[in-house]
Formats: structure tokens, sequence, C-alpha cells
């Protein structure tokens, strides 16, 4: 749900006008607008990049996952891990768009640990491949996005811990 959104809900259900402090917040998100289109427009348009640099990093991390009997053993494995990174850059910039982490905590943390579990992928591989992700989404941005986009990836990491 984005900030507006919210904002227009919890002053609804307490039967008033949205308060100044809420209407500055207002006029903030719409002042980074310009910046959070522009971050997601760079992600979404170097997301291959993006993907291609991340999953080489956690591979020369954990070669292991790629080694016969590893979790991204083989294409189809490995396609699978990969696809996963994609998934996780289009929920940041769900949750960039909306300028609130509710996309991530909603979607993108509840129940992954068990999910990952359950299909024996370490926790502690996927927390790495999140920092890989991010690393690697770093290394694209124009130095004033990269300290929007870190606090999204820090919340996954921290909800997979």
């Amino acid at each position: 749900m984005s900030l507006i959104s919210q904002i227009i809900n919890i002053a609804d259900n307490e039967l008033r006008y949205p308060t100044v402090g809420e209407l500055q917040s207002i006029q903030e998100y719409l002042k980074t607008g310009n910046q959070r289109i522009r971050l997601i427009t760079t992600i979404r348009n170097k997301e291959k990049e993006i993907v291609q640099r991340s999953s080489k990093k956690i591979f020369q991390l954990h070669p292991e996952y790629i080694a016969p009997g590893g979790n991204a053993e083989g294409a189809v494995r490995r396609s699978l891990c990969i696809r996963d990174y994609g998934w996780y850059l289009r929920l940041i910039t769900y949750s960039i768009l909306a300028a609130d982490r509710t996309t991530i905590e909603q979607i993108g943390i509840i129940g992954v640990r068990e999910m990952y579990n359950s299909l024996g992928v370490p926790i502690l591989g996927m927390i790495d491949a999140i920092q890989c992700l991010k690393d690697g989404t770093i290394e694209v941005l124009k130095t004033e996005d990269i300290s929007v986009i870190i606090p999204y990836f820090d919340l996954i990491i921290r909800g997979m811990s």
C-alpha cells in the first residue's frame, strides 16, 4: 500500500482529515517521485546485468551450490535460483514505488524461511545471495540512488536471518 493510501486509510478510520505531518509526508513522497521512477527504470533496464553479476558472485562465494549434489546443480536448478533474483528485484521496486516496506514484509519475508527450509535451500546461502544481489544492484546505480535502495535489501536480509 502506498504512503498516500496509508494516510488516507488511517485518517478515514479515525474520522479525521490528514494531519499537517501526514500532509508533509505526502509532499516529501511526491518530491521524490522522479528519483524513485528513475531508480526503478534503471533496475528494470539493467535487470539482466544485475542478475548475471549477482549470480556470478554467489556461485564464486559458494561453489558447492553448483557442484554435483548442490542446490543449483545443473541448468534447470541454476535457472530457478536466478529466477528468484528477478523476483526479489521486482519486489524491491514495488516497495520503492510505494515508498513503503509493507510489500516486502507481506510478500517477501513472511514464510520465506519456511519455504526455503522446505526446499532444502540453506538460509545462510539465501542471505548471501541477497547480499550479492544488493551489491550487484548498487554497482549499476547512481550514487544518490544507493541510499534509497539499501534499506529494502537490508529488510529482506534481516527477515531471513
